[in-house]
């Protein structure tokens, strides 16, 4: 039996299938994830992503973070330290906290991997177009609440689905790095799993509070 791999619940169903793709959908929290046989293998998702942009210094980019910076920025202090998880290749995230006199180490998989960063302790973590690479959001989640403080905020940025959008028509489902899919309900569900306080803000964006 196939189980939800965000909530663990086994209420799931295919949900669409395109072009030989499957993506199911957990009944219980709305979550819609790629079926495992159909990822990318690492190396061409690795491929994919050194073809990304991300440079700390364009001002474009920097604008387009702001939209996780800002809401960020208001709930912490100087002096707090911050984990960029996912950072990528160019972590612009990082460097505008840093530039504001915060401490933030990096993680990615790919590009950051040390894992040393995973055993410390955090006033903030953000996680910029991330969260829809999760293969085990689950898992994932986990991880950021054992690295944050009680008290500490958790921002995440990603592409929200609604149910009024065609799945199949919707850009960010047709990038085959994006494997994981997030409704608001699902926002709401992470949170009641990991007793975070939730606040939802425009632009995709959600804080969580641990």
């Amino acid at each position: 039996m196939d189980y939800c791999t965000l909530c663990n619940a086994t209420d799931v169903y295919l949900y669409s299938q395109i072009d030989k793709r499957k993506y199911y959908r957990c009944q219980n929290c709305k979550f819609i994830y790629l079926d495992s046989k159909d990822r990318l293998s690492p190396n061409d998702e690795k491929n994919r992503y050194d073809l990304h942009n991300n440079n700390p210094l364009d001002k474009q980019y920097r604008e387009f973070l702001a939209r996780l910076y800002e809401p960020v920025y208001e709930k912490i202090k100087i002096g707090d330290k911050g984990l960029d998880y996912g950072c990528g290749p160019g972590p612009a995230l990082a460097a505008m906290f840093i530039e504001q006199g915060f401490t933030v180490d990096l993680y990615d998989p790919f590009y950051f991997p040390d894992k040393s960063h995973l055993s410390k302790k955090y006033n903030f973590i953000t996680c910029s177009e991330v969260a829809e690479h999760f293969y085990k959001p689950a898992k994932e989640f986990r991880e950021i609440d054992k690295v944050l403080i009680k008290g500490g905020w958790f921002g995440m940025m990603t592409n929200l689905y609604d149910d009024s959008t065609s799945f199949e028509s919707w850009y960010y489902r047709k990038d085959p790095t994006h494997v994981s899919f997030y409704s608001r309900e699902t926002l709401h569900k992470i949170a009641s799993i990991m007793s975070w306080n939730i606040e939802e803000l425009n632009h995709n964006v959600v804080l969580f509070q641990k």
